[in-house]
């Protein structure tokens, strides 16, 4: 079965950034709904008319991905409004945030934990890959019709890369959850 939209595609990937440094291996496959939510525009793109054994391979930019870094996304917040056991890595949805912080600070975002320091904790609202060109090398492990409810809700439901996108946010700037 050739990939289209609205079908189910098993895959397993590589994503590396330009130099060629691993950012994420996914050995056993995911199945992600091509036409939904699941994957990027650029991906679902490249996966079109490929079937079961397919290696595709592709460069998305930024721009196509989750944006440029965007420095008025980065908060720093009082240290004492969190709990002492907050740890560099974590990540805070918007919504959960401590009375006290910014008030501008989007509630929608989800928050990663880049520095804690005496007084202060940085608050990083960018995706994790903001401003890196990533290479992605995939391999269709399998592919099949998508079942109503799937297409109904717009995914096969296992939130793996689902995006959404702040609702100020420019094009490009998009977030993972």
């Amino acid at each position: 079965m050739e990939i289209t939209s609205h079908c189910v595609v098993g895959l397993t990937w590589v994503l590396s950034d330009t130099l060629g440094e691993e950012l994420d291996v996914l050995d056993e496959p995911v199945e992600f709904l091509v036409g939904g939510k699941d994957l990027l525009p650029a991906i679902e793109d490249a996966l079109q008319g490929h079937t079961v054994g397919a290696t595709v391979q592709l460069q998305i930019e930024p721009e196509q991905a989750f944006g440029d870094f965007n420095e008025q996304l980065l908060f720093l917040e009082p240290r004492y409004l969190f709990p002492a056991e907050l740890e560099v890595g974590l990540t805070i949805e918007g919504a959960a945030l401590p009375t006290g912080c910014h008030p501008d600070a989007p509630r929608e975002a989800l928050y990663t934990v880049t520095d804690i320091y005496p007084e202060h904790v940085v608050l990083d609202a960018n995706h994790p890959l903001a401003g890196i060109a990533i290479r992605l090398r995939m391999r269709v492990e399998s592919v099949r019709q998508a079942s109503d409810a799937e297409r109904e809700r717009g995914s096969t439901g296992t939130g793996f890369f689902r995006i959404e996108a702040l609702p100020e946010a420019e094009p490009g700037q998009r977030t993972l959850h």
